[in-house]
């Protein structure tokens, strides 16, 4: 390349990447060194920094190489990557990129970590019947953080965000280096004598350096002897220390342990709404339900009231005599109509009748009716019942002889 040409970015990471690509060494080697500043990505991918006591490099595992990893990474781990290094041209850098990752043995800060955690375990720091609730509804919450770091400003905007009305104290701190462990437990110790309902203890994401003065001995002690309910929230998800084992709550974020310290005063004033509506619709179907209760309740009274028996009654008398009067009429019709029958076939066998057409009925002296002339004798008297009368005659013949019949005036006595 001569001296005068001009390349732009892109053709200078390309150059450089392919110098990385041909050199036989960076395509194929192993790397021992300490994990730090790890993260698991969404995407599969694992991102960590590989470092020692004279310096550190990035490194990625992709997600299709992760069948080259047998245990769960964690900062501090020491470990040799086996992979190659490569340029990330986007971002002019270069980093390994790992293939297979082994442990190989336990770095210095990680020994430490774990023996505190075995001896504080051993003296029940950790036990569960240590941990307290966190109360539903505070009203001051207490951060024990950096005044300047990004946690307290998320800590402070989810606050406002969820509760405006909640009251937060800062006890400030210093959260890494040199004296922030001291300084961490005093801030603890200063702010509990306040008295808050809940208080935070954490700071943002950072390397295991970073992040040490929450696992030191006097931190946990702190926060175990505080009588206020404490919600760790040291770093990212994957970040564990000694205070959150400590701690009456963990928060994977300061962000998250404000989410899980301050009531959501919206969703409570929507819950009041629901359930003053639910409320409203209960009253509003009991009153109603009253309504038709009192409703029926009057129908009922109405029913039984004397004027209203008094009245139904004497309906029902009117429509019975109604009643009685229609069958007295059927009955009497009816009787009526037999009563012509009966006055028909009588007027039809009436002897009058016979006797109106020129017929006479003969009776002897004891009023029995003359029917054979075997029944008369010679002067027996009888008497003839004719139409308009009747008369007294007295027999000359009986039927040996001639039949003749008088009447009384012949022989001077009355028939």
């Amino acid at each position: 390349m001569s001296a005068g040409s001009v390349y732009t970015v892109s053709q200078v990471n390309s150059y450089i990447k392919g110098m990385f690509v041909q050199d036989f060494l960076l395509s194929g080697l192993c790397v021992r060194g300490e994990v730090s500043n790890l993260k698991y990505h969404t995407s599969g991918h694992i991102y960590f920094t590989l470092k020692d006591e004279g310096g550190s490099i990035a490194a990625v595992m992709f997600a299709g190489s992760r069948r080259g990893l047998a245990f769960s990474m964690q900062n501090g781990q020491k470990v040799l990557v086996t992979g190659q290094i490569n340029v990330y041209e986007r971002e002019g850098r270069y980093q390994l990129y790992a293939r297979q990752i082994e442990l190989d043995g336990l770095g210095e800060l990680y020994r430490r970590f774990i023996e505190c955690r075995e001896r504080l375990a051993e003296r029940g720091l950790f036990a569960p019947e240590y941990k307290r609730p966190i109360p539903s509804f505070i009203q001051v919450l207490g951060v024990v953080t950096a005044p300047t770091g990004a946690a307290i400003r998320d800590i402070i905007q989810v606050t406002r965000r969820r509760n405006p009305y909640v009251q937060i104290i800062l006890s400030p701190a210093q959260v890494q280096g040199e004296g922030a462990p001291e300084s961490i437990a005093a801030a603890i110790e200063r702010l509990d004598q306040l008295h808050p309902d809940c208080m935070i203890v954490g700071r943002g994401g950072g390397s295991l350096e970073d992040l040490w003065a929450f696992n030191e001995e006097v931190v946990a002690q702190a926060i175990f002897d505080c009588d206020t309910p404490v919600i760790s929230a040291v770093g990212h998800e994957t970040d564990i220390t000694i205070a959150d084992y400590v701690a009456d709550m963990r928060a994977p974020t300061p962000s998250a342990a404000a989410e899980l310290a301050v009531y959501d005063c919206r969703a409570f004033l929507d819950s009041l709404r629901e359930k003053r509506s639910a409320l409203n619709r209960r009253m509003e179907d009991r009153l109603s339900r009253q309504r038709e209760r009192l409703k029926n309740g009057e129908l009922k009274l109405r029913l039984y009231r004397p004027e209203y028996r008094i009245a139904s009654l004497r309906q029902s008398l009117t429509d019975t005599e109604d009643r009685l009067r229609a069958g007295m009429e059927r009955r009497l019709e009816g009787e009526r109509h037999r009563l012509h029958l009966a006055a028909s076939q009588l007027d039809a066998m009436s002897p009058l009748k016979r006797l109106g057409g020129g017929y006479a009925f003969v009776a002897d002296e004891k009023g029995r009716g003359v029917l054979s002339a075997f029944q008369v004798h010679e002067g027996e008297r009888l008497r003839v019942h004719v139409r308009d009368g009747s008369f007294a005659v007295r027999v000359e013949e009986d039927r040996e002889e001639k039949a003749q019949i008088t009447d009384g005036s012949d022989n001077g006595k009355d028939g």
